[in-house]
Parts: C-alpha cells; structure tokens; sequence
C-alpha cells in the first residue's frame, strides 16, 4: 500500500494500488535505497540498539522550539543563586566556626555542661572502666564525641550552604555517568506497535517488533508506517491491506512512489518521531527566558506551518545552518508521507544532492530532465492569467498591501482565453510575447479561428484587447518587456505547452513529492526573480485546493529577493489554514519595499535575524518584537562623612589601604518597559555564526526572541 498514492510529473493522481511493483522512474535512481551517513541522534545500527533507544527515549512536552528528544525541563524563573565567591567564603567560615567550637568544647574552655546529657541517659557502671572494660569505655566516650561533631557539622553546614557547595562546584565532577533507563513494560513500549495490538492487527505488530529488534527498521520507516497507520484510522485504507502489506515487507511496508526509505546522506539532526530537527542551542544568556537557556533549538511542521522569514547578509549562514536542514528535515518528511516540500535557489548554492530529490528542475540547462509549467497545471485561463501576471509584474504593483496586479491579469486573459479555444493549449513564451506585442500575423490568425468557430464571447474579448492596446500606457507592452526576459535562447527548450517535454506542476503537491528548482540567476537575474515570483504564486494557489491537506506542503525559498509583492504577502496568510508554510529568506530588508516589510512580518509566525544585520533592518525586528516590562535596579554610591575624630581617623586609613573614599550604596528596584531586542543589539551584540529568532506555532503559541548559536 502506498502512503499517498502515485504520481506522474504534472501531479495527476493515479489509482492507488495495495503495493506498487517497483518504484517509479526517477533520473539518477537505481531505486535501491542506499545507506545513509549515521548522524548523531538517530543512527540505525545494524544491532537494532539504537532504533529501539531512539523510539523509546522520552520526549517530554516542551514549549515551542525546544528539543524535545531527551530534553529535561526547567523552571521557569531562574532561581535566586548566591554569588560563588560569597557561597565559598561563607561555607570556609562556617567550617571554621565549627572547628573552633568544639575545640573549645573538647579542651573545657565553655565547660562541661555538653556532657550532662551523656551522665543523664547511660548508667553509672557503663562510664566505669573496670565493669565493661577500656573498649566498651572508649567507645561510648568516642562515640559520644563523634554524634556532638555531626551536630555541630549539620548546624554550620547549613548555615554555610554546604549542600550547595556540593551541587554546584563537587558533584558536576564526581557525577557518574548515568544508568540507562530500565526497558519500558511491554504495554508502555513504542517498539511493540500496541496501536495495532489495540486494533486487531497482531501478526503486523508482531512483524514489525521483530524487524525492529533486528536492526531491519530505521525512524524513517517506523514514521511513514505510521503515517500509514493513520490513513487507517481516518478511513482511507483499509486494515486488511495494511497489514497484508505488513506481513510482507516488514520495515519496507507502504513505500513512498520512488521506493527509497533514507536520504544519502545526513547533515543535521532529526527526530522523526516528534518532526523536529536541530539548528543549535540557545545561548546561556540574561536576554534568553530562564526555560530556554541551554536548551537544544529545533524547528518542525507546526512551526513552519506559520512560515519563517530569516534576514542576514551573506556568509551568516542562512543557507548552511537554516535552509539546507529544514529541507532536509522536510525531504525526510515527504519519506515518510507526511510533506511535500519545493526547494527553490540558485544553481550550486548547496540545496543538496540531486539524490535527495524526487524532480529536480534546472532551469535553463539543457540536460534538465524536468520542465517547469508556466501555467501551473491548470486549465482555467482567469487563473492562470493571475498567476503570470503576479510573477511577470508583481513587483510593479503598488507596494501597499492592498496593491495588486489586476490590470495585468486582464490583459493576459483576454489573450489566454482565445489562445486555448482555438488551439487546446496555452501558447508558449514566444507565441505569448508576439501577441503582447500585438503581432497583426498571430492575433489576425487567432481572430480567425474565433470567427470560423462562432465563438463570439471570446472574439469580444480578442478585440478589447486589439482597442486597449492602442492606448498609451497599455500594460501589454510592460509584460510584453517581461516576457521577453524568459524568450532567450538559454530556455529556449523550456516552458513548452506542447506536451513534448516533462514539465513539473505545483499541482502535484498533494503527494509527498521532493522537488528542488535551480534558477538561472548567473547572467539572468532578472528572469530569476520572474521564475522566483512564479513558483511562489502557484504554490499559494496549489495549496489553497489540494485535496487531502493532511500532508503539509513547505516553499523553501534560498533568496526572496525581489519576490515579496503585496499578492505575495496576502498569500503567506493564508497559507496556516491550507496547512502550508514557506521558507524565506533575505540579505537584508532593503530587498522588500518598504510599505510591505511590516506586513510581511506580521504575516510569517517565525521570525529570525542572523548576526551582520544592519541597525535599519534591526529596527524593523525590534518594532515587530516590542517591548517586555523588566526590572531595573539604580545604585548610588553616597559619600560617608565622619563626625568623630576616631570615624575621621578610620575613614582615612581605610582611605590609605583601598585607595577610595568610604561610600554607602543605596539601590533602587522600579519597573520600566524596555525593547525585547534592540535595534543596536540586533546589529552589534549578536555573534557570528549566533542568531535571534522567535517562534510561533500554528497552534498560537509563542516563543519569544531567542538568542540561538547556529554552530552548537
């Protein structure tokens, strides 16, 4: 049984099938899954032991962002801790009064009334050396000694925090390391499959425990069978074909449609149990909540379902320390049938392996086994004139956000629309720059077909775009510029509506696809961002009618330069509802218009500035994360005049040994409301390879601005 479904390039749902034959065709695949690099955290060894400590391991609830694979939590205030060299000093002095006062007490200097106790409770003749002999005599007497020592040691002990001594400065170095956990009872255990115990299906938890104990099963198949499993549960398939699927194939049980169960390879650290990869550990700093500080930082679906924006200028490790893991992270997801994710960047920025992917499209080079649909797969000429016209002029649009590129979308569909009529396809780059341009050959050739046809709607819309285009200051000619950017002779194998070629639709993102798009931006900036723009807006308007929203759909986007527009903006809003998010990412804010930097904030739930950001960027940062009341502590120092000849004689020896006048400090405590973040801070006080980041989930949970190191 396949978890989703299979697929064709343009994203047509085939019939799903109880169990594919053999995995579909992929360029590069042999469809043998290979061995991936063992990665710390999860590393499926051939004994099985680390499968079953990774599946068992706890992962308690934690707030958003942390960790959560063997986090311990802390309080939420930090607790009042005595400085050290006041902790020590007070534990020596302590110690020493101890000393002294049983000194005093052994030589008789206080008397002997600490020994009346020992006459009150024990007989006369057990204190008598002759009756029970000089043993018995020496142990009573020593071993009263030694029980008013330990008195004595408790009392200073505790009044010279000893206890805390130990915890902090002793145990940390003598600590041994810790056992491990004793094996959950066979119905806590999640190895066991009880979940399918519960249901009936006995024989598959029972082949799947035995693949587990094995060393068959990797945390890639234990999630997408369970993916599997849920379909289940909610109706899409049914028990009987799952577990027959299960007694057959074990761990390799419900494959995704390339066949493979592993990425090549790992770089980051992954938990697919709670979705959850690791981008670094935060920073144990005041400026980070008490909860936080030390903690690993971790990013999944239910943050990314708000979208994330990262701002940092080049080499701060955008690419490297945040988008290669989170798709990794999301190409492990598509695995298991819970994602599908486009990765989106220039050619050789390090996305990652083609073996990572299922579609790779380059655009622009000429063994590019893949294609990209211009118009998104769709066959609506309205829908697939907004579309075009967002990424052909979107960014000429007002910038406010309630700008928009009607006007543009107009245009294309009147010319769109009669185009399909007559030839069941859209044109192509070519055929739509000649009639933009407003050709006399294909528009009189197109007015033709309408009229032999009787199409008289569509004649109507052909000669209002013949009157409009007569005015000056017709948009045509601005997307008729535009589109000449993609009419060069680098894509002159791209873009083809005639069926010839393999063209990849964002329609297909109803499966746990991996696709990554390589942009031409060497030599071709300008048709970069127009493609950048494209994808953006299909994949906005995919998500919004996909059928089964149960998987989630990620945009990963290396460089948004000149993508974000006010349709753009509206887009990522709307795309928490669709289960959708997307992946930004820029070198400075100065790439967004400044009308839409405030929106485009506000729009994405996860906000993150890398270190080298400029004091105008961080500004916007620090207005987005406002203020916290906090406590502010004023000390003066005030000046102590003495009045007596001896204080005067004191005052100035002390003057001659420390150098300075006696003061007398007083501290004021008061409230005031200051900047979570500062503009400064932002740009001066964060780190290389450090970043800020705050979080929100999709379910409306915040995390404040974390102080995160991207390298721990």
């Amino acid at each position: 049984m396949d978890s989703e479904g299979t697929q064709d390039a343009r994203g047509t749902r085939a019939t799903p099938v109880p169990r594919p034959a053999g995995p579909p065709e992929h360029p590069g695949r042999s469809g043998v899954p290979p061995r991936p690099t063992e990665a710390p955290g999860v590393p499926p060894l051939p004994d099985g032991t680390a499968f079953l400590a990774w599946v068992r391991a706890p992962r308690p609830q934690a707030a958003p962002g942390v960790w959560r694979f063997g986090h311990r939590p802390r309080p939420d205030e930090e607790p009042e801790q005595i400085p050290a060299r006041q902790l020590l000093s007070g534990a020596l002095i302590a110690f020493l009064v101890g000393w002294l006062l049983w000194s005093l007490l052994s030589n008789g200097y206080l008397g002997d009334w600490w020994i009346l106790p020992l006459y009150l409770l024990t007989p006369d003749s057990w204190r008598q050396s002759g009756n029970h002999g000089d043993v018995f005599n020496l142990i009573l007497w020593d071993g009263y000694d030694l029980l008013i020592v330990v008195g004595i040691m408790l009392a200073v002990g505790r009044l010279g925090r000893w206890g805390e001594v130990w915890r902090r400065f002793l145990a940390p170095h003598l600590r041994r390391r810790e056992h491990e956990p004793p094996p959950p009872a066979p119905e806590d255990d999640p190895a066991q499959w009880n979940q399918l115990r519960a249901a009936g299906a006995h024989d598959a938890a029972d082949r799947l425990a035995a693949e587990a104990r094995a060393g068959l099963m990797r945390d890639v198949d234990h999630a997408r069978i369970t993916r599997a499993w849920q379909g289940v549960l909610n109706g899409r398939h049914s028990l009987a074909t799952f577990t027959g699927t299960v007694l057959e194939d074990g761990a390799a049980a419900c494959p995704h449609p390339s066949g493979v169960r592993d990425l090549p390879v790992r770089l980051a650290r992954h938990d697919l149990m709670t979705g959850q990869v690791r981008l670094g550990t935060t920073v144990d700093d005041p400026r980070n909540p008490y909860g936080y500080r030390g903690t690993g930082l971790a990013l999944g679906p239910d943050l990314l379902g708000t979208s994330l924006v990262a701002v940092g200028p080049a080499g701060s490790g955008k690419t490297g320390s945040v988008v290669w893991p989170l798709a990794e992270s999301l190409c492990l997801h598509a695995l298991a049938g819970r994602a599908a994710v486009v990765v989106v960047g220039a050619a050789g920025a390090g996305l990652g392996p083609a073996d990572t992917y299922d579609v790779v499209v380059r655009v622009g080079h000429p063994e590019s086994v893949y294609d990209l649909d211009l118009y998104g797969g769709t066959t609506d000429p309205d829908e697939a004139a907004a579309v075009l016209a967002e990424a052909l002029v979107g960014d000429l649009a007002d910038p406010h956000p309630g700008g928009d590129s009607r006007r543009s979308a107009t245009v294309l569909a009147q010319l769109l629309g009669p185009y399909l009529a007559v030839h069941g396809r859209f044109p192509s780059v070519p055929e739509l720059r000649q009639l933009l341009d407003g050709t006399p050959g294909p528009l009189a050739a197109l007015r033709k077909a309408l009229t032999e046809s009787g199409q008289d709607s569509l004649l109507r819309e052909l000669d209002a775009r013949e009157r409009q285009a007569r005015h000056p200051g017709d948009v045509g000619a601005v997307l008729a510029d535009r589109v000449a950017l993609l009419d060069r002779p680098a894509f002159a194998s791209f873009f083809d509506t005639s069926g010839q070629s393999r063209p990849f639709s964002l329609r297909a993102l109803d499966h746990p696809v991996r696709v990554r798009i390589d942009l031409p931006e060497r030599g071709h900036a300008d048709a970069s961002r127009i493609l950048a723009r494209l994808v953006l807006a299909q994949f906005t308007a995919s998500v919004a009618v996909r059928e089964d929203r149960s998987l989630f759909a990620c945009l990963v986007l290396d460089d948004a330069t000149g993508v974000v527009t006010p349709e753009a903006v509206r887009g990522i809003q709307r795309l928490r509802s669709a289960n959708a998010g997307t992946v930004l990412t820029l070198r400075t804010l100065d790439d967004v218009p400044r009308p839409l930097r405030g929106p485009l904030l506000g729009a994405t739930g996860c906000r993150m500035a890398l270190s080298g950001l400029t004091p105008w960027d961080g500004q916007d940062f620090a207005e987005v994360w406002g203020k916290e009341w906090i406590e502010a502590r004023d000390v003066t120092d005030r000046q102590i005049i003495a009045e007596t000849p001896a204080g005067k004689a004191l005052h100035m020896l002390r003057r001659v040994i420390t150098g300075r006048a006696p003061t007398a400090r007083a501290v004021t405590v008061r409230q005031v409301e200051r900047e979570r973040w500062s503009a400064s801070e932002l740009a001066h006080a964060v780190p290389p390879g450090h970043a800020v980041l705050s979080l929100t989930n999709v379910n409306g949970e915040h995390a404040p601005p974390l102080l995160v190191n991207l390298r721990g």
